[in-house]
């Protein structure tokens, strides 16, 4: 196995613990112990637990590039909302267990700290713009092939589901509950995406 050298163990261990703690909990200290490292080798790799942030957004992004449910989405075998159908079901798995309760870091970051730092606000919404970006491709294909309403382009809708299924994970945070998000799918698949 690889050993990651300490910008990665530093950026890996800052990603889980803020996932966890929530960034204003959070203190660089809590990030080095985590990370196994002295708290000056932080500022030898980032300049401020914001450029941290910063950058676990575009970690996130990254690691969220590599899962098997993004995959599953680009599986243009599939028909689209078996597709999109697959791909929120896996998230939803993955919320519930991987993420033990703490809910999506894009979702935790706009809520914590939009009005706090514009750098970190900026990564959130590119990231949140790229995702959906990636379900608009496939709900679009949806509509072409008739499965969709063409009452609403295509971004309005992949922007309505990325919000309802934030909101579906607050809420699965708050109950610790998985019903949330079981309806979420029911009123995606069954009332939006028709």
């Amino acid at each position: 196995m690889t050993r990651l050298n300490v910008r990665e163990q530093i950026l890996s261990a800052g990603l889980s613990t803020l996932r966890r703690k929530g960034f204003n909990a959070t203190s660089v200290e809590d990030i080095t112990e985590a990370a196994g490292v002295p708290k000056g080798s932080f500022y030898n790799h980032f300049e401020s637990k914001e450029a941290l942030g910063a950058a676990a957004v575009l970690k996130y992004r990254e690691e969220s590039e590599s899962l098997k449910a993004l995959r599953a989405l680009r599986d243009t075998k599939a028909a689209p909302l078996t597709r999109l159908r697959k791909y929120f079901e896996s998230l939803n798995e993955r919320a519930l267990k991987i993420e033990s309760w703490c809910g999506c870091l894009l979702g935790n970051f706009a809520g914590e700290l939009s009005d706090q730092s514009p750098l970190i606000r900026e990564q959130v919404a590119a990231a949140f713009a790229a995702w959906s970006d990636e379900i608009a491709l496939v709900i679009g294909e949806a509509q072409r092939g008739g499965a969709v309403s063409k009452d609403l382009p295509p971004k309005a809708l992949a922007a309505f589901v990325i919000h309802a299924w934030e909101g579906a994970v607050l809420r699965v945070r708050v109950d610790k509950d998985r019903a949330p998000l079981q309806l979420f799918m029911k009123v995606v698949f069954l009332k939006i995406l028709t």
